[in-house]
């Protein structure tokens, strides 16, 4: 079998597959493409060099396609407080007393669990407060104030109407 330029350049898009496959890094793709389209080139019959302009400006301009887009895209959470690695974050718990080092312990799905303020959040103080981030089994609390307006609005109502 022969190893003309365009098997040569299929023969580096496969390679440059399956090493993306093998390491994870999206990049890769790009640089294969950019071997496909130089492998087209040469189907056309262009020159060695047109070839390799092929291969540079569409793999070098998807990298840089790439790169620019992941730049502009905004940055996730980090993982103790991002919601699509820990469902726990943003859900409701009550709690029912703070101990005198700011510490609580709350019933959540079925359990007790250890809690704390998140730092800088408000003063300690009973009632609703929403999972902001896990710290290894302690669940990082700020004071939902969305439920105790609406708790606060519920009971005014309430002690207006007896």
């Amino acid at each position: 079998m022969a190893w003309n330029e365009p098997v040569l350049w299929w023969a580096l898009a496969g390679v440059l597959v399956v090493v993306e496959l093998l390491t994870g890094t999206f990049y890769l793709l790009m640089l294969a493409l950019g071997a496909a389209a130089a492998a087209v080139a040469a189907h056309l019959g262009l020159s060695g060099t047109h070839q390799v302009l092929a291969f540079a400006a569409v793999g070098g301009g998807a990298v840089a396609v790439w790169h620019w887009r992941r730049a502009q895209s905004p940055r996730s959470a980090p993982a103790d407080s991002n919601r699509d690695v820990h469902l726990d974050i943003g859900e409701r718990v009550t709690v029912e007393a703070w101990a005198p080092d700011g510490t609580a312990r709350v019933n959540y799905r079925g359990s007790q669990w250890s809690a704390r303020l998140a730092p800088g959040a408000a003063a300690p103080a009973p009632g609703p407060h929403r999972v902001q981030a896990l710290d290894a089994n302690w669940l990082v609390l700020v004071a939902d104030t969305a439920t105790s307006k609406a708790c606060a609005t519920a009971s005014a109502t309430a002690s207006a109407h007896s």
